[in-house]
């Protein structure tokens, strides 16, 4: 009955740690000696170490942030899907090198992170496998001579498997470097999504509309609509990058045993889970609320060359030209109609010059090559652009997230049998 007790006054904030005796677990057995007697609080380390209980107890948090993070990624990735598919007929420029490239679909775009965010979960489904094994018992770092049932604690308290080698469970802190580093792509992902939402927010791409509680004015300029969450979330991915090659650079040169510098890797773990739950929150959030300026995407389509390279496999289809040639004469093509400060959409002098280079097109195939919102559909290559290729897509990520979704409430469902059976054999043994 003393753990109960105690757990209670942890809870309460009643139990106060003595720093004469070292730790939080001589400050534990010397609680349950002082209430239960040395007869039984002294059994409480039997077989043990503080070297395998701390890994127990940071696996057994750890997993439990990891199955949190993933069920709310889940949800902002849930939430990108459901606004992709409201926009796969939405046309907007596609960048490379922040210029414009080639028309796509808004929901082309929000599903590529879709997908991006989705590889995430794998990661951290991964990193979920190796933390989820159990170390207890391994004691200092050579096991015991006593009889101890290392099964026994690990179904009790929720574990997948054993990590049988004792040396390695107490040495080994890779599982924090998975962590981390699944950590550190997600939010290297995150911020890539918030910077291009920072760039789409600003007056010379006007694309996004951001909500109100997301965004903060300036002391002195009154116009300001400053993106700063996005902006901290792209700061604060910096941390758990940086905390990632931190412990790396840690544990590189430790000899094998228990060595005091890992006390550091914990609290970069907890910070960097901490930022990145947080960052998928405001993020979905966000989502719910954001107003795309269609409008503005389509005039940006219509006021450049954007439909350059679907002309020039217009040319190769129509008069089997090498891709190469088709390159060429398009290029000199936008060159000239530049000098003129005219478009694409200038259908006449597009018309007329291919005229001169004998390659006639009709007005009404020249309107159908570069119209944008021609040219996404005419996209048919698998994971295109096209409407079609973005909802096939979307229904692929749907079947992914509802293999997710049962991976996690599979392992929810593990960790829930295991607390009740521990529960149920402590209630036993109090009651004897």
């Amino acid at each position: 009955n003393c753990l109960e007790v105690l757990k209670e006054k942890v809870r309460a904030g009643k139990f106060q740690l003595n720093p004469e005796l070292e730790d939080v677990h001589l400050n534990i057995e010397a609680y349950i000696i002082e209430k239960a007697g040395v007869e039984h609080g002294g059994k409480l380390h039997l077989a043990r170490s503080r070297n395998d209980q701390v890994l127990t107890d940071v696996k057994l948090h750890l997993r439990n942030e990891l199955l949190e993070l993933s069920s709310n990624l889940l949800s902002f990735v849930k939430t990108l899907l459901r606004r992709a598919e409201k926009e796969t007929n939405t046309v907007m420029p596609g960048f490379t090198h922040l210029q414009h490239a080639q028309p796509i679909t808004l929901g082309f775009w929000l599903t590529c992170y879709v997908s991006m965010f989705l590889r995430d979960l794998e990661r951290l489904s991964y990193a979920y496998e190796r933390v989820n094994t159990s170390p207890l018992g391994a004691c200092a770092l050579a096991g015991t001579s006593l009889e101890i049932d290392r099964d026994l604690t690990k179904k009790l308290l929720g574990f997948d498997k054993l990590h049988e080698h004792a040396l390695d469970a107490v040495s080994s802190r890779d599982f924090i470097l998975e962590t981390l580093s699944a950590l550190a792509i997600l939010m290297s992902n995150l911020s890539r999504l918030s910077e291009e939402l920072v760039l789409w927010n600003s007056k010379e791409f006007s694309f996004v509309k951001l909500p109100d509680k997301f965004i903060s004015g300036s002391s002195i300029m009154p116009q300001k609509r400053n993106p700063d969450v996005l902006e901290l979330i792209r700061g604060k991915a910096s941390y758990v990058l940086s905390a990632f090659v931190q412990v790396l650079s840690l544990v590189k040169s430790l000899p094998l045993g228990y060595n005091r510098d890992f006390q550091e890797d914990r609290r970069m773990l907890w910070e960097s889970l901490r930022i990145s739950k947080s960052s998928v929150s405001l993020l979905k959030d966000l989502f719910e609320e954001i107003e795309f300026d269609r409008d503005r995407m389509f005039s940006l389509l219509c006021s450049d060359f954007l439909a350059a390279t679907e002309l020039a496999n217009a040319l190769v289809r129509k008069y089997k030209k090498s891709f190469r040639e088709s390159h060429y004469i398009v290029s000199e093509l936008v060159k000239e109609l530049m000098k003129k400060n005219k478009t694409l959409m200038d259908i006449s002098e597009v018309k007329e010059f291919l005229e001169k280079h004998n390659l006639p097109f009709s007005k009404s195939e020249l309107e159908k090559v570069l119209d944008p919102r021609s040219v996404i559909k005419e996209i048919k290559s698998k994971g295109g652009t096209s409407p079609k290729e973005v909802k096939r897509m979307i229904g692929m990520f749907k079947k992914e997230i509802e293999k997710h979704e049962k991976t996690l409430e599979k392992r929810k469902k593990r960790l829930e049998d295991a607390y009740n059976l521990l529960e149920a054999e402590i209630l036993e043994i109090l009651t004897k």
